[in-house]
């Protein structure tokens, strides 16, 4: 192998997820700034690196250094150093500050940080508060690198080091010698490779049953994201065995029967279904059974007599007179199936009425002195909600109290006080979700679930709307009549209409008064191009709107000519340039910019999904604000992971908000990903206009395919088992 030595100069490109990065590396034997990349994780501009690897000439960005080994040390230089602090990696230092410090300490800053880190008070600029950071920032920097030391004397790659500390803190090296497979499940990015590799070199030996243990209960974490609850055991034991390369299933059998006997898994046998042991995770296993029994409880409880002796009818009436709106059959008997059931699902496409019949049931509840929340998932679906209903409405966290753990205030010992609770959006609903909204109902409130069945499910595992409905044991009203004004909509229109499996049509009048516009088109490059043109230039023309708050682009994949990560790298190019932005730019995130928070932050009150707005950039501290709907929300640069450009996000992101311009390409390259349900779920996201460019027979595809994957989850025949 090759070898590189040199300093790096600038981080171009890091994906956390896989710790492939590309940089800009400043060498003695070589003439100019080389490329480097490779997925050798966190590496921090002025770090001096030692590299393996390989010299290669892409055909596209030409001659790089592909390196599969790094070896980092401490900048020396006062440039170095320089870089290294403005990197972001010492919470409290910026750019700025970093240089006020090579000023006055030259290269003994970092010594400085070392020994005497008071010292440090003597710059304008950094007090006792702003020191406090510092201090905890470099400290924790300092056990990284004796931890990258360990994995240096292993052979192991050092790259996941700062990960690996930031979960398991003082007692990371404690892990890695004793329980090396659980960063596979612990720390995302690792994946169970990694994990394994790691163990491998540090002496375990292949058929350790730790390391087939871990291999079990990773490959259930691993299907968990795919959705599933539990999982085959003929279909476990076959991706057991192909992810450890041990083809003795017996060893493969033993660890499932030890990981039972540890209460970390559960399996059951399904008489019911083909698959007939199913493998859960002992959480999920729990949720479900609650889940269940929960239900049945409420199926037989005593919330619903209060309503019985009402004249239910009499109040339909009188407040269709004062709103002088008036209900379809159908919407009664929505309304009726509320108001006399303690759960109750009202389920439908859009145009079928469901606003109007949750502002009907809440309404007379309140008229009868009944308490009623109103939640749903996300911050957008709530803020929908409220508007569309004209009541206050919040997520589930925050209806439930959640703290800065994840954990929530209100639950088993601690009840909402509350008569009747209304869930919107109920489809994206998972299943931890829904056992923890369950545990804080008193027992004699009303759950009114709103949703449509036939958008995604959840990004977590379950598939609680679908297996509720499909149960026949919930009571449930399915609305299918669409109604006038939402058939003048073709959004509504084609919606049902790929629901159905038929192509969209589009709009017979022209913009601004159309609606919906498909644009065929098989070229991915002049797909993009037009995209780019429609969202810069001629929507925001022709609707006189905001291309960046108004119009959202939805795509089915990350990679890609079509995908988020290239569109939003072009979106940003063309929608935010000015040199102001430009000025004010920290890490590739520039002021003004639409971000999208990317995991939940219970601390910060933001969620997965949640958009927002770069309202400042302040590069002395190396922070910068976002305005989430009115709300600041500040980030350090080592938080920084937690978001992503917004100008396009993915059709699953979408889900639960709307949005006034909707565009999306429908090409070949993600024909992996097309299905119905994508295309539909798109589809409803739009208030104003829809736009869909792309392939003719990649929307075939589409339409033709149900789910990718049916779910495996047993919530439908729990329920239907008796209740005594």
């Amino acid at each position: 192998m090759d070898t590189l030595c040199g300093e790096v100069i600038s981080i171009v490109y890091n994906d956390p997820d896989t710790n492939f990065i590309v940089c800009r590396l400043k060498s003695k034997k070589e003439a100019g700034i080389v490329t480097v990349v490779g997925s050798i994780g966190d590496i921090i501009p002025g770090t001096e690196v030692s590299l393996k690897g390989e010299w290669r000439v892409h055909p596209k960005f030409g001659r790089q250094f592909q390196a599969t080994w790094c070896e980092q040390n401490l900048p020396a230089t006062e440039v170095g150093i320089k870089r290294y602090l403005s990197s972001g990696m010492i919470k409290g230092i910026g750019p700025v500050l970093a240089q006020r410090l090579i000023d006055k300490f030259g290269n003994q800053v970092l010594h400085i940080l070392d020994k005497e880190p008071k010292r440090l008070l003597e710059i304008s600029g950094i007090g006792e508060k702003t020191l406090e950071k510092i201090i905890s920032s470099w400290e924790e920097h300092r056990e990284v690198r004796n931890l990258i030391m360990f994995l240096q004397e292993h052979s192991v790659p050092p790259s996941y080091a700062v990960k690996i500390y930031r979960t398991y803190g003082q007692n990371s090296l404690n892990v890695l010698k004793q329980r090396p497979y659980d960063l596979a499940y612990d720390i995302k990015g690792i994946g169970f490779k990694t994990a394994d590799n790691i163990a491998l070199k540090l002496g375990f030996p292949k058929d350790s049953p730790q390391r087939i243990e871990a291999g079990v209960v990773y490959t259930l974490f691993t299907v968990s994201e795919r959705g599933h609850v539990y999982y085959p055991k003929s279909k476990l034991l076959a991706e057991v065995s192909k992810i450890l390369d041990i083809q003795q299933i017996d060893l493969i059998e033993d660890a499932i029967i030890a990981l039972i006997n540890k209460k970390k898994i559960f399996v059951e046998n399904l008489e019911y279904e083909q698959e007939d042991v199913a493998v859960y995770l002992a959480h999920f296993y729990k949720w479900e059974k609650e889940i269940a029994s929960r239900l049945k409880e409420m199926l037989i409880g005593v919330g619903t007599n209060i309503l019985l002796a009402q004249d239910i009818e009499l109040k339909i009436k009188k407040l269709e007179q004062q709103t002088r709106v008036f209900l379809s059959q159908e919407q009664r008997d929505a309304v009726i199936g509320a108001l006399k059931n303690q759960i109750f699902i009202i389920t439908g496409g859009p145009g079928t009425g469901k606003t109007t019949i949750t502002k009907f049931i809440v309404t007379i509840l309140k008229k009868m002195g009944m308490k009623v929340f109103l939640c749903a998932p996300t911050g957008r679906a709530a803020k929908r909600l409220s508007e569309a209903t004209g009541f206050d409405a919040s997520t589930v966290h925050k209806l439930l109290g959640f703290g800065p753990s994840g954990e929530f205030q209100y639950g088993e010992q601690k009840k909402l006080k509350t008569n009747c609770v209304v869930l919107d959006e109920a489809s994206m609903v998972d299943c931890h979700l829904f056992v923890s909204l369950l545990r804080a109902l008193p027992l004699t409130a009303k759950l009114i679930i709103v949703g449509d069945v036939n958008q995604l499910p959840s990004v977590g595992p379950g598939n609680i709307l679908e297996d509720l409905i499909k149960s026949q044991v919930v009571p449930t009203k399915k609305l299918t009549k669409i109604y006038r004004q939402a058939q003048q909509s073709m959004i509504v229109v084609n919606a049902h209409r790929v629901n159905q499996g038929k192509f969209p049509i589009r709009a017979k009048a022209d913009p601004p008064k159309g609606d919906f516009f498909w644009m065929e088109e098989e070229n991915i490059q002049r797909i993009q191009r037009v995209l780019i043109t429609l969202v810069t230039k001629r929507i925001p023309e022709i609707l006189n709107c905001d291309p960046i708050r108004d119009i959202q682009v939805l795509s089915p994949m990350h990679k890609g000519d079509v995908g988020t990560i290239e569109l939003n790298k072009l979106l940003q190019k063309y929608l935010n340039s000015s040199p102001k932005a430009i000025k004010y730019c920290l890490k590739g995130y520039r002021l003004g910019d639409k971000v999208i928070q990317t995991k939940n932050n219970y601390e910060k009150e933001v969620f997965n999904g949640d958009v927002g707005i770069i309202s400042d950039v302040n590069l002395d501290l190396g922070e910068l604000t976002v305005d989430f709907d009115g709300r600041s929300v500040l980030y350090d640069q080592s938080e920084l992971d937690e978001i992503s450009l917004a100008y396009c996000i993915s059709i699953h992101k979408s889900q639960g908000s709307e949005y006034p311009v909707v565009l999306f390409p429908v090409v070949m390259q993600h024909y992996i990903m097309l299905h119905k349900n994508l295309i539909y779920t798109a589809l409803t996201r739009a208030k104003r206009l829809v736009v869909i460019l792309g392939s003719r027979k990649a929307m075939a595809i589409g339409l033709k395919n149900k789910n990718k994957e049916e779910r495996y989850t047993n919530l439908a025949n729990r329920l239907k088992e008796k209740i005594f």
